[in-house]
């Protein structure tokens, strides 16, 4: 078949004997047409890239294995993430801070001696210093830090280490517990600030870049990618949902940045797993920047408040409760002390079915709902208590503690 092809095409050329030389003629041009438009093509593109920066990378291989276009435009080459550690670091602090801890020997059960040493008296203390190390990003140029609120604590001593090594003390102009976040204020001006990104589209395989200072080394860059969006971790916040990355976070990384491939913040580095390897937690940017406004304007945060710690109604649990297994509900599970719950006379082991004529199905589904009201506002339940349906009222009280 092979043979039979070449001789058709080898008789295709020669069936014109007469004008074998005019064809060759003709030929001979187009190729030399073709060649002096491919030269005079490559030179119109030399003298467009003249100005731009030569790559150092195999032109080769740049052409076997294209950049990936970044978001927005650009590529992603050998230096991208080395070029978003280079400026992002100049906006990444050093949180130190230091409490004064009183302690009595007889809090240790030693009785009349301390690690052998003779006491000093009955009601006599010694004191000692806790230090602590966390990281932290510059929001405004006049010195306005954003970092933990688990860094700075309640802290005698917080000083500030920026990327030029200069120190400044630190003083905390707003906390939140809900969201574990601080506002910090150093007297500096004209700082570099942080670009602030979205979180809202970011995905599961997304690249993710940490800085801060793990275990003390400070400016440290890890690299990794978005695990998971909207994880549930009771131990930082039942209200809020946390961005999840592999990127190597360490003790000392809180507080830190979580950066995307832009360069861009969208999230703040709050916790990691101490079950597994590379399981680390960040505040989303939608968080962190309202947080950040209130803070900002009048030193606190303001949310609607219950007063009730929620669990989702599991098979297991329902049973537990005796409750039916066509029941949807959340069940409370613990009623703060002084709340507009307690006041209600919300109890432990209720089931919300409905906030305001609306079934909910989850503690989420209903933070959400509840978040939706305003402070003062009073809403209805309806809780399924031994077996019967009570509507309860609640007044939304303001929840603003630091």
């Amino acid at each position: 078949m092979y043979k039979s092809q070449s001789r058709y095409l080898y008789r295709c050329g020669r069936s014109r004997r007469g004008g074998v030389q005019t064809g060759s003629l003709v030929l001979g041009v187009l190729i030399g047409l073709v060649i002096a438009a491919a030269f005079v093509l490559g030179k119109a593109i030399g003298l467009k890239d003249k100005d731009q920066p030569v790559s150092k990378t195999d032109p080769v291989a740049a052409i076997s294995n294209p950049s990936p276009a970044l978001p927005g435009g650009g590529v992603i080459s050998s230096n991208t993430i080395g070029d978003i550690a280079e400026g992002a670091s100049k906006w990444v602090v050093n949180i130190d801070t230091m409490k004064v801890v009183q302690i009595s020997p007889w809090s240790f059960g030693f009785g009349d001696s301390f690690f052998g040493v003779p006491s000093f008296g009955p009601g006599l203390t010694q004191a000692y210093q806790s230090r602590g190390t966390g990281s932290g990003v510059i929001i405004k140029a006049d010195g306005y830090i954003l970092t933990n609120r688990h860094v700075v604590g309640d802290a005698d001593e917080i000083k500030v280490t920026l990327s030029d090594k200069k120190v400044y003390d630190g003083r905390v102009v707003g906390r939140d517990a809900i969201t574990d976040l601080a506002l910090v204020k150093i007297n500096a001006k004209d700082l570099p600030v942080a670009k602030l990104g979205t979180s809202k589209n970011l995905r599961p395989g997304d690249w993710a870049i940490a800085i801060g200072s793990p275990l003390g080394f400070d400016h440290s860059v890890t690299l990794g990618i978005i695990s998971a969006l909207d994880r549930s971790v009771d131990e930082v916040s039942q209200q809020m949902k946390l961005i999840q990355t592999d990127a190597a976070i360490n003790p000392g990384n809180s507080g830190g940045p979580l950066l995307n491939i832009k360069g861009e913040v969208v999230g703040i580095i709050t916790a990691i797993s101490r079950q597994g390897q590379n399981i680390g937690f960040a505040i989303p940017s939608e968080v962190f920047e309202d947080v950040t406004r209130q803070l900002l304007a009048k030193g606190k945060v303001s949310r609607p408040y219950f007063g009730l710690h929620m669990a989702d109604l599991t098979p297991a649990l329902a049973d537990e409760l005796g409750v039916g297994a066509d029941v949807k509900g959340v069940v409370v599970d613990k009623v703060y002390a002084n709340s507009p719950a307690a006041a209600s006379n919300i109890q432990v082991g209720d089931v919300i079915t409905k906030l305001d004529d609306q079934e909910v199905s989850s503690a989420r589904e209903l933070g959400a709902l509840a978040r939706a009201h305003k402070i003062g506002d009073t809403i209805t339940f309806m809780i399924l208590r031994q077996g019967e349906l009570v509507p309860v009222k609640l007044a939304i009280a303001d929840r603003a503690d630091g």
